[in-house]
């Protein structure tokens, strides 16, 4: 479904207002909904001078630490052919790292900034010079700043670790991994480690004039899983609809849903929290609507991702400035949100049948839930989210929740000598036809005078 003109132009002016108001000297974004690009724009020039070459959404932006999400994915990739563990730790898979401070931390633990491991290296400002080998790295001896999994501590550090056991198990360098592994495969031909033309070269503006101040460019050398990665709005926004589900075969939708939980709350003290992150991607809960995705920033660059989890809408955006930008990404969320949403008809599905027997209500003690069939063939036990509804997804065995309390629950189905549903033992709790129903094996007994 088209984007209505009156919302484009709308987008359009967004989209100017930040560049000129945020002192921006180029400025590009897209959005994507039902897993494609569906608008998109750039506004200023790559030179910030009036005469320059204009941006586009095809011009490359460095898009900073939005590369750990490809060496994240990547991870978790080799974890699901069952290379390693997530609960690993780092120096059975680099044996180097036996003697390092961090050698105890987990692979779950450096994806998800839980490690506890120096934010930064020890020498001089990474972004901003040329990065040393993995064995420099090692050599400046990273240490610890928390104990591993006390608290959420951000660790450029992690992704240059993260990155050495990619390149490691897959006998490449984590470049060539994820180039032939990710991009090659989503089509994302212009997305490199080091910028193609058109590129967008770094620019800090200062804060109280008018002026330009060139921020360099360089190859990170072992940091650059950190940020390395340049890319275009169209490239990014592919990206972005691999969030939303459609992976294309490259990572199970299990994975990614588990890759999007979050795990490690990033506390701002005095402040209701929400942002997080899970196994490489941030969280963000926003008035209850989940988004994933992350944030990027390198000297000269800002970028963003970001995806509603629930309805796939989502953003991309790229800025040639070292800070400045504003809330634009949600604001041209916000905008899109006001575009009518396609309407799926309804259509039958025999298949359901199967689980017909399994519909209806059934008690817990005294309360009363409702199990019904949901059209993705899950079954919905009340409302997931209040007392303690889930869903619930089939498996070989059974089902198993999805949500709040029974999640990773199973469910069986016990039946009578018919072979009629007689109750349901979702995790050891008993679902009866009828409250406290003594055909349905109530523990604890149901007693001899019943309802009285």
């Amino acid at each position: 479904m088209p984007i209505d003109p009156t919302t484009a132009r709308k987008l359009d002016l967004r989209l100017a207002t930040e560049q000129s108001q945020s002192r921006l000297p180029s400025v590009a974004a897209g959005l994507v909904r039902h897993g494609e690009l569906v608008w998109s724009g750039a506004v200023g020039t790559l030179s910030g001078r009036a005469d320059g070459e204009p941006s586009s959404t095809d011009t490359q932006y460095r898009m900073g630490s939005i590369t750990k999400t490809f060496v994240a994915v990547e991870v978790m990739r080799l974890r699901d052919e069952g290379r390693f563990e997530l609960n690993d730790r780092i120096d059975s898979l680099l044996p180097e790292t036996a003697d390092a401070e961090f050698a105890a931390v987990t692979v779950a633990q450096l994806l998800s900034h839980s490690s506890g491991l120096q934010a930064e290296t020890s020498g001089p400002w990474w972004e901003r010079v040329e990065g040393g080998s993995w064995g420099d790295l090692l050599a400046s001896r990273p240490t610890l700043r928390f104990r591993p999994g006390a608290r959420f501590h951000y660790s450029n550090t992690g992704y240059a670790v993260l990155g050495e056991l990619v390149g490691r198990l897959r006998g490449a360098s984590w470049q060539e991994v994820v180039t032939a592994n990710l991009l090659e495969p989503l089509g994302l031909s212009r997305t490199t480690t080091r910028p193609v033309a058109p590129s967008a070269p770094g620019w800090g503006v200062h804060p109280m004039a008018d002026l330009l101040h060139v921020e360099p460019e360089h190859d990170a050398g072992a940091m650059a899983p950190a940020g390395q990665l340049w890319s275009t709005v169209e490239d990014l926004a592919r990206w972005a609809t691999f969030l939303a589900g459609d992976t294309a075969g490259l990572l199970e939708p299990a994975t990614l849903e588990e890759m999007c939980l979050p795990l490690v709350v990033n506390d701002t003290p005095e402040q209701a929290w929400t942002g997080a992150h899970g196994l490489g991607w941030q969280v963000w809960n926003v008035d209850g609507a989940r988004f994933a995705g992350h944030g990027g920033s390198m000297p000269g660059f800002l970028a963003g991702l970001r995806v509603n989890l629930a309805t796939g809408d989502g953003f991309v955006l790229f800025a040639n400035a070292t800070s400045g930008m504003g809330p634009l990404g949600l604001d041209l969320l916000e905008l899109l949100a006001a575009e009518p949403r396609e309407v799926k008809p309804w259509h039958a599905d025999a298949e359901q049948s199967a689980a017909l027997e399994l519909v209806g209500d059934w008690y817990w003690g005294t309360t009363g839930y409702d199990l019904r069939l949901a059209p993705d063939g899950h079954l919905l036990l009340g409302e997931p989210g209040k007392l303690r509804g889930t869903r619930l997804r089939p498996t070989e065995t059974g089902w198993v929740g999805l949500d709040g309390y029974f999640e990773g629950e199973p469910l069986t189905v016990v039946r009578d000598a018919d072979g009629r549903p007689g109750h349901l033992d979702l995790g050891s709790f008993r679902l009866s036809r009828t409250p406290y129903d003594p055909a349905a094996d109530i523990p604890g007994d149901v007693h001899p005078d019943g309802w009285h």
